[in-house]
């Protein structure tokens, strides 16, 4: 039997690459999204990738009442993949109400309704910035959780707490929590990638829309780190590779493989590239010459975040197979397409 899989926010950037990943290891997939930041475009594209179209609901996960009826209607799902959030650093630092608001609400009202509802199997999408600024990398799993820089990363270490005291109360309910450090990329058909909405947040957007002319200039911000070159560091990984992750930790929590009732692993590659290092392996891999403009630091940044995956590579069995040189490429056919397309 088809196992059914529920997928909050699965229309936007990782969620659309994770339903792909479920559709084609033949699951059933069911997506919930208010579009916020998204649109049922994503919908199209995973068809023209995968030849199924998942179903989809329209749903504010905030709204407790609405979601409690969605739940009730979709009582025959296996499992949980929870996406739906807010996900921009320097937004929430401006506005962080906004963010405690939303990404709270969506997943104490998802949880509520799924264990009111029986489906208790959770996985849910967390961040490395609940690592906060670390004292030693590589980051492990069992590093200090600080207080995250921003309320962005405050809110994913929220919800890795309310993971843990409903796991501790509920001994029926289960729940992976993977932390992501950097995604990028797009699927290798060049069909779907990340879309932000207004001036991109995150650095690999804002490369391809410059070096497709949408931005006059990529502002690098923060040359005044404690790093080789000044610029900040993170551990990126390609968004293919986490949505296979994915796939993988369902597996697990399905056939009950868990050592404890909320495992967390690090979803990284071990290695940490610099911002100028990202610019120069894309002008590298494109032969696009970049304006980029080194400027302030942003608030909510650190200077250096990379994983250590050991307990990921063991006990999940799961290990990110795609370099740098592709997360550039990969990046660079979606903007050029997604262009062609407007």
């Amino acid at each position: 039997m088809r196992k059914k899989i529920i997928v909050t926010g699965g229309c936007g950037y990782i969620g659309s690459h994770t339903v792909i990943e479920l559709i084609e290891n033949g699951y059933d997939v069911l997506v919930f999204d208010n579009l916020s930041n998204s649109t049922e475009v994503s919908l199209d594209r995973i068809e023209q990738i995968t030849g199924t179209r998942p179903a989809f609901v329209q749903l504010d996960l905030s709204d407790a009442k609405e979601t409690n009826i969605l739940f009730k209607l979709h009582q025959d799902a296996h499992a949980v993949i929870h996406f739906a959030a807010h996900k921009a650093v320097g937004e929430s630092v401006l506005d962080p109400l906004k963010y405690y608001q939303n990404n709270l609400y969506a997943l104490i009202n998802t949880l509520s309704a799924q264990r009111e509802n029986g489906i208790n199997k959770f996985i849910f999408s967390s961040s490395a910035t609940v690592y906060g600024d670390p004292d030693h990398l590589p980051v492990t799993e069992e590093s200090e959780l600080k207080r995250a820089s921003s309320p962005y990363g405050n809110s994913k270490k929220i919800g890795e707490e309310i993971l843990e005291d409903l796991t501790k109360s509920d001994l029926n309910f289960s729940a992976i929590s993977l932390r992501y450090f950097n995604p990028i990329g797009a699927h290798a058909s060049g069909f779907i990638g990340e879309i932000p909405s207004g001036i991109p947040n995150n650095l690999m957007p804002y490369i391809t829309q410059t070096a497709a002319g949408v931005r006059e200039q990529l502002l690098v911000y923060g040359n005044d780190y404690p790093t080789p070159d000044g610029t900040a560091i993170r551990d990126y990984i390609h968004v293919v590779d986490l949505a296979q992750a994915h796939v993988v930790a369902l597996k697990r929590l399905l056939e009950q493989k868990q050592e404890s009732p909320l495992e967390v692993f690090n979803l990284g590659t071990a290695k940490g590239y610099s911002v100028l290092e990202v610019i120069h392996s894309f002008e590298s891999v494109t032969q696009v010459q970049l304006n980029y403009k080194l400027t302030d630091r942003r608030a909510g940044d650190i200077a250096s975040l990379y994983a250590a995956t050991e307990r990921t590579e063991k006990q999940l069995g799961w290990k990110a197979q795609k370099g740098i040189d592709e997360m550039m490429r990969s990046s660079w056919e979606w903007e050029q397409y997604y262009r062609s397309q407007q």
